[in-house]
């Protein structure tokens, strides 16, 4: 998404008061388990990166024709193969591919390829594929040694006029664009840099070791990297995979995102031109976006702010949302995770006192609290992971932390996004839970 709606990127995530229910006293003085052992047998498919795709506004739609788009994405966990899930799930025909490639990126920044890890991508043993309307494709095995947190370049040409009906809005990493069929290319000469990814949604590899297994990040703005640094991987998720080698981190965060309602801008307003990057409520988009996902074993949800701060705004009035209507939606996430066998881990919803967004009001205030309340006390989610108590001014206990503001009152800036993921026990995802 370009970077001008920021305005509507809206909360989610932080950490380090850890509530954990269940076996784990209130205080989280559990004792740590032992360490995992190597394990040289290879496990079963573990998603390594991942983002949630959306649709694209009618007044925002790129176009391709006969073009490489070159895209950069950080991994988490490592392999010995590696496949790629491309997607067309908004698109309303169906999308012809002229040839994919991938390799690791030479060097820290840009987009040039290491020319002796490029590899052709295939799909049922074909380098051009055509994916239906509202399906995705998963492509075969690419045998790729794929080092943990690694940089990994995906160029997919587009043969023929294609327009970008299913991407994600934000990436916070720049990709280009290039002229022809460029996949294998070392180098590419862009004629366009984007900060969003077309077509792609997630990336699995065959872990090295069967202990692997992989959560994923449910959440919105503060999850997906609102208002950190381009091309630098500071959003929490990215910061917390550096912390765990058996465990892949896959970023199903959405800005604007939220539990309840699907984008719905009041006729006439400026969201409508791109409301849509906002994502399929978080209650629609879960099997899609977190059980459809390899070898996932644990979610962390932190999603509520945009269902209270948005309507009157991007959304009607009528479509206010009460506290118990916020809880009973995160009852209905707890739920599905425990009847698929995963674990999840509920986050408190950010302090937003002050903001310059205008979702700051008592009545606001009071939901929020109301719905933080009942994630710290209800025993409902697995663990608690505080992100309000982290985040929060000592002295003003309704804002943010003035060293965690991005300077709107409601997104965490870099060192926010740090203290969300150092704060996140590594025992949460010990092998067995």
């Amino acid at each position: 998404m370009p970077h001008a709606p920021v305005r509507w990127r809206v909360a989610t995530v932080m950490a380090s008061t850890l509530l954990l229910l269940g076996g784990w006293n209130a205080t989280g003085a559990a004792a740590d388990p032992e360490p995992r052992t190597a394990d040289p047998a290879p496990g079963d498919r573990v998603g390594t990166w991942a983002t949630a795709p959306t649709a694209t506004p009618a007044t925002a739609t790129p176009v391709l024709d006969d073009e490489t788009v070159r895209q950069v994405v950080r991994t988490s966990i490592g392999g010995d193969q590696l496949r790629l899930r491309l997607t067309n799930e908004f698109g309303g025909t169906p999308l012809r591919v002229g040839e994919v490639h991938v390799a690791l990126r030479a060097g820290d920044s840009g987009t040039d390829i290491d020319p002796s890890t490029d590899h052709t991508v295939t799909f049922g043993g074909r380098t051009s594929v055509t994916i239906p309307a509202g399906a995705p494709m998963i492509s075969d095995p690419v045998p790729l040694e794929l080092p943990e947190r690694s940089d990994l370049v995906v160029s997919v040409h587009l043969p023929e006029r294609t327009p970008v009906t299913t991407l994600h809005g934000s990436s916070y990493q720049e990709n280009v664009v290039a002229t022809g069929n460029v996949t294998g290319a070392t180098s590419v000469e862009a004629t366009r840099t984007f900060t969003q990814w077309y077509f792609l949604s997630g990336v699995s590899v065959r872990a090295r070791t069967r202990l692997a297994d992989a959560v994923v990040a449910l959440g919105d703005s503060i999850t997906d990297g609102a208002e950190t640094e381009v091309n630098a991987n500071h959003r929490w998720p990215d910061l917390l995979a550096g912390r765990l080698p058996h465990t892949g981190v896959l970023n199903s965060g959405i800005a604007g995102n939220r539990l309840l309602h699907d984008p719905n801008p009041p006729e006439g307003s400026d969201a409508e031109d791109f409301a849509a990057f906002f994502g399929q409520s978080a209650l629609r988009r879960f099997d899609r976006d977190v059980l459809a996902r390899p070898g996932v074993g644990h979610v962390i949800v932190l999603l509520g702010v945009n269902d209270i701060g948005h309507p009157g705004t991007v959304a009607p009035v009528s479509e206010a949302v009460t506290a118990e209507e916020i809880i009973g939606a995160h009852r209905q996430l707890i739920a599905r995770a425990h009847a698929a066998g995963l674990r999840i881990y509920g986050g408190t919803i950010l302090p937003f006192g002050g903001d310059s967004l205008g979702f700051h009001n008592e009545e606001n205030e009071a939901r929020r609290q109301a719905v933080n309340e009942w994630i710290r006390t209800s025993g409902e989610y697995d663990a608690v992971i505080d992100f309000d108590a982290v985040t929060r001014d000592p002295e003003h206990p309704l804002r943010l932390r003035p060293e965690y503001d991005s300077g709107d009152g409601l997104h965490p800036n870099d060192a926010g996004m740090a203290a969300m993921a150092d704060a996140i026990p590594a025992r949460l995802f010990r092998p067995g839970r």
